[in-house]
């Protein structure tokens, strides 16, 4: 399944930087927050919010390069005059405007069958709205301009920074508590073992504590779905993107198998089951169309 190869990644990503962070601070020795007594609380939530949080922002740093290079975007010159570009940089930066934006995101596009887009960047002012080919050749230009609303409504809800703190603290708390749990479990074997008991039980708590942070970091994600659908809704029009969200599920609902999707903030998302709905960063998209036909209904 596609879906559950997406959500692989999405939680593996985390494992692996918990566990590379352990392992090289493990074989360097460096355990800051250990002194004779035992561990010392204060150094060790220094030193864990350091390393958790510093993780989260270097990788909020080159988000907008890594998604260029690993999507294969190319950046829209704004001053292009080829009408199906034109089209889709004025769209991004009529609704920037609408959103009170004052720099003007990078306009992208990728190659790629699958029906999506996706926003990301540091900050609001150095952003990209990068958009697929299959998006633009599947949604009529009204669908189209719900996707596009959706993902400047991200930005302008400063959804990268967001979930960059949220991942952070996670990550802090993770580091925190598998820590503390190895040096408790160490303690109940012979001295001589210790340090290697302490090691091994250190990766294993991070991977089990990732996990269940994962979950934390994907309910916010699909709280801040639903968020940008009605920052959509708002600079688009509410008939727009519901029309959008209900293209992608003609698209993803038949042939849900045919269409990858591995970047976070990206318009897409289909129905789990089971854990995957714990780890899922999307809500179900019949889920944001009722909430969307609420709320217009409500106005």
């Amino acid at each position: 399944m596609q879906f559950a190869r997406r959500i692989f990644f999405f939680v593996l990503v985390n494992v692996l930087v918990i566990a590379t962070i352990s392992i090289v601070l493990n074989v360097l020795g460096v355990r800051p927050y250990l002194d004779a007594n035992g561990i010392n609380y204060q150094a060790l939530i220094i030193f864990c919010a350091i390393w958790g949080m510093g993780g989260a922002f270097i990788s909020l740093l080159i988000s907008r390069k890594m998604a260029k290079w690993m999507m294969g975007v190319k950046v829209i010159d704004p001053r292009t005059t080829e009408p199906e570009l034109r089209w889709l940089v004025d769209q991004v930066h009529e609704m920037s405007r609408a959103a009170r934006l004052r720099v003007m995101p990078e306009v992208g596009i990728y190659d790629s069958p699958d029906v999506n887009a996706f926003a990301t960047g540091p900050t609001k002012s150095r952003s990209l709205v990068a958009v697929s080919t299959g998006l633009l050749r599947s949604m009529n230009r009204e669908e189209a301009r719900g996707v596009i609303g959706h993902e400047v409504a991200h930005i302008a809800n400063g959804d990268m920074v967001t979930m960059t703190l949220i991942q952070g603290v996670v990550n802090a708390f993770v580091m925190i508590l598998a820590r503390i749990a190895a040096f408790a479990l160490s303690q109940n074997v012979e001295e001589e073992k210790r340090h290697m008991v302490q090691f091994i039980a250190t990766i294993a708590f991070d991977i089990l504590f990732t996990l269940l942070g994962s979950m934390v970091v994907a309910f916010y994600s699909r709280q801040r779905e639903f968020r940008a659908d009605k920052g959509g809704a708002r600079y688009a029009g509410t008939t727009n993107m519901i029309g959008a969200l209900q293209a992608l599920q003609r698209v993803y609902y038949p042939h849900a198998e045919e269409a990858p999707s591995m970047a976070s903030l990206k318009i897409s998302g289909r129905k789990p089951g089971g854990l995957m709905a714990l780890l899922s960063t999307h809500p179900p998209l019949e889920a944001r169309i009722a909430r969307l036909k609420r709320s217009s209904l409500a106005g």
